[in-house]
Formats: structure tokens, C-alpha cells, sequence
């Protein structure tokens, strides 16, 4: 079954190994093929949007998802990973089922539980704020 994919004007899309930039006009795409890596642009993590320990896994997913050898990657991943674990062990269901789908060749599936690692990570890091902000706001009171 093929995928249809809409891309605004401008829109990049990652198919394979070849990066797709769309024109100034909307188009619409048909793209047939068996276990072909395909990422739309607001899919695709860029090192320098990479900023936190979380994204940074999704970028490692990312990049096992669209290498033809994904094992590459792992060794980068599984550092971060224990970085995170020992970090936040909260993450770990999160993290199950980012390795459940690595070991299953799942990459996009994978993918998409790191994009839940990232939402949890954001979650974390505004609960630390809205703490710390609290703190400093009973300290000035005080």
C-alpha cells in the first residue's frame, strides 16, 4: 500500500537517503515501497536542535532509522540511554519501549516512543522550573 504525503510549500522530506525539498506550491506525493525510511520535516531532529539529553536520543533513533545499518548507532544511544536512567529512572517504561522496538527492527516504532521520551523530558524539566521558581519567589517573600 503506497503512503500519500502532502507537503506544504518549501516543505522538506527525508525518503531514504535523499532529502526532498518542495517547491513554492503544495504537492502531494504517492511513494511505494518496502521499509523505505521516510520522515517529514517537522519529524527531523537536527544536532543543533538536539539540546537536551532526551532529544539527543531521539536524534540516535533517527539516525538508526534512516541508516542502512542501524547497529551504528547503538553504542551512542545506549550511553545515553544510562545517562537518562540514572538521571530520571522514572523514564524507564519509556525507555522499554524505545529498546523493545530496536531489538525488534522497529525503527520507526521507535522513533515514535522517543518522541515520548522527549515530551516526558519537557514535562520534567517544567515541574523543575515551576519548583525553582516557587523557591525563589518564597525566598524574596521571606
Amino acid at each position: 500500500m503506497a503512503l500519500k504525503v502532502e507537503l506544504k510549500p518549501h516543505e522538506r522530506i527525508i525518503i531514504g537517503s535523499c532529502v526532498v525539498t518542495n517547491t513554492d506550491q503544495r504537492a502531494r506525493l504517492l511513494i511505494d515501497g518496502d521499509k523505505i525510511p521516510i520522515l517529514r520535516e517537522k519529524d527531523i531532529m537536527t544536532p543543533a536542535i538536539a539540546d537536551t539529553p532526551a532529544k539527543l536520543v531521539y536524534l540516535a533513533v533517527q539516525l538508526m532509522y534512516i541508516s542502512p545499518d542501524p547497529q551504528i548507532n547503538h553504542g551512542t544511544y545506549f550511553n545515553l540511554i544510562r545517562d537518562i536512567v540514572t538521571a530520571a529512572p522514572s523514564a524507564w517504561p519509556i525507555i522499554e519501549g524505545i529498546n523493545t522496538n530496536i531489538l525488534k527492527g522497529d525503527m520507526y516504532q521507535a522513533l515514535k516512543e522517543a518522541r515520548k521520551l522527549v515530551a516526558y523530558e519537557k514535562k520534567l524539566l517544567d515541574l523543575n522550573a515551576a519548583r525553582n521558581k516557587a523557591k525563589l519567589e518564597a525566598r524574596k517573600s521571606a
